[in-house]
């Protein structure tokens, strides 16, 4: 993998995470925001293993396709902390993209707002700083 790809993944990645944070700032009282801030969720968590598979190709690392091996691959490695938290994101996201559940979306919502953008952010500038350091 050569450097411009992976800078071309973080741009892509950098771009939905910036949505995901816009809609995060909307008013909760309209309900269609909680539809909204999960599709840009599933969007940033799609490309941020991709990112992370990218990256890990890059830096000569395992030959890893699947996403909770990459996010293994990637904890021991250290480009993420809480190993366990982008687990949890893979099973809302899965979650989210095969059922509704109204009230399960309004606690993705939650855990995407006070918790899962934090992780999103900081792998941003991970890679980012990873990226610098070559």
């Amino acid at each position: 993998m050569i450097q411009e790809r992976v800078i071309e993944k973080l741009d892509s990645y950098s771009r939905a995470l910036k949505r995901l944070e816009e809609a995060l700032l909307v008013d909760e009282s309209n309900d269609y925001i909680y539809d909204a801030v999960i599709k840009r969720f599933e969007f940033t968590y799609e490309l941020s293993w991709k990112l992370l598979k990218a990256f890990i190709e890059y830096k000569g690392g395992a030959d890893v396709r699947f996403p909770r091996d990459i996010f293994k691959e990637a904890y021991f490695t250290r480009l993420i902390q809480e190993g366990d938290v982008w687990i949890a994101m893979m099973k809302d996201r899965n979650l989210t993209s095969h059922t509704y559940n109204e009230q399960d979306a309004q606690q993705i919502y939650v855990r995407i707002k006070t918790l899962y953008l934090t992780h999103f952010i900081a792998l941003k500038e991970t890679i980012a700083k990873g990226l610098q350091d070559d």
